[in-house]
């Protein structure tokens, strides 16, 4: 489920899905944390919350987890922030009302969700549509909300997505960290890009002895360095498929150059699978930086916007 306003995706309480299909989507992500790969999918962080408070406990493990880590975290106002920013200024909006709102807002202990075009209005606690929300009562209308939202409704969901996740990443290590580190290892870092540390450890292939010394390379490094941050970004997206960094930093990126040939007019080829980009040993740097530029904004939909 995508919300457009945050641009992040979470669980879809209404999907066909089977449950196989979330473990594997677990596992996929413990597959990033243990390869140390990136995989820059838009999860918001109440899932790393999540993941880490009901993270299973391993009874032989040499040093127990502390009692107090394994009570699951409250789910607040802002973590639904991050997801649904306009449901949580809403409610927000209620717990700072400043007048009557019984009477005046007229809602319910229910919760209105759309299944399959059909608004159905689901009792956040028993009897709940005829229990009025008041001025007393509303924080606790606005906790089970929260709760009903990001738990209670994607339960179905989220159990085995857990499982998958801890099927590749058991143990009690993931104690010591904490969600927002846990997101930058699936994730990556999105600080701002390091040029020369990535030429430092920057690999070439077909291009001789001293690939420095080759006019192409050279005139890679310097566009890389002039261009602005976004189109780095996109730069680095084309070569290695993300435009995140690893969380340890710039320097575990290791991108491959490859020389493809001789001057011609073919563009510059991304293999996003081993960071590598084939390079073509254009003629002058004017035509270097057209081809890559064109082989950039044009490697999505063939050119067709």
């Amino acid at each position: 489920m995508y919300d457009d306003e945050s641009r992040y995706c979470y669980f879809n309480p209404n999907s066909f899905e089977a449950s196989e299909q979330f473990f594997l989507v677990g596992v996929l992500l413990g597959l990033a944390i243990y390869n140390s790969t990136i995989l820059d999918i838009a999860l918001p962080l109440v899932v790393f919350k999540k993941l880490l408070s009901s993270r299973p406990i391993n009874p032989s493990a040499k040093t127990p987890l502390p009692t107090a880590n394994r009570v699951p975290t409250p789910l607040t106002l802002d973590d639904l922030a991050v997801f649904r920013p306009s449901l949580a200024n809403g409610l927000r909006g209620l717990l700072e009302y400043d007048g009557d709102v019984e009477t005046e807002m007229c809602r319910d202990f229910v919760v209105e969700v759309e299944r399959y075009g059909e608004i159905v209005q689901v009792p956040l606690i028993e009897n709940g549509q005829n229990r009025p929300v008041t001025n007393a009562n509303r924080k606790e209308f606005v906790d089970l909300y929260i709760n009903y939202v990001l738990d209670v409704s994607v339960a179905k969901q989220f159990e085995p997505f857990k499982r998958g996740f801890y099927t590749v990443c058991g143990g009690n290590a993931l104690s010591l960290f904490r969600p927002e580190e846990i997101e930058l290892l699936i994730r990556g870092s999105d600080e701002p890009l390091e040029i020369n540390a990535l030429k430092a450890v920057a690999m070439y292939d077909g291009w001789g002895d001293h690939p420095d010394r080759v006019s192409a390379v050279r005139w890679f490094w310097d566009y890389f360095k002039k261009m602005s941050p976004k189109q780095q970004r996109m730069l680095l997206t084309f070569v290695t498929g993300s435009d995140r960094i690893p969380a340890v930093g710039t320097a575990n990126l290791i991108i491959k150059l490859t020389c493809g040939g001789d001057d011609c007019n073919r563009f510059p080829i991304a293999r996003t699978c081993f960071n590598a980009l084939v390079l073509y040993n254009y003629r002058t740097r004017e035509k270097l930086e057209k081809m890559l530029w064109r082989a950039i904004v044009e490697s999505e939909g063939f050119g067709l916007k």
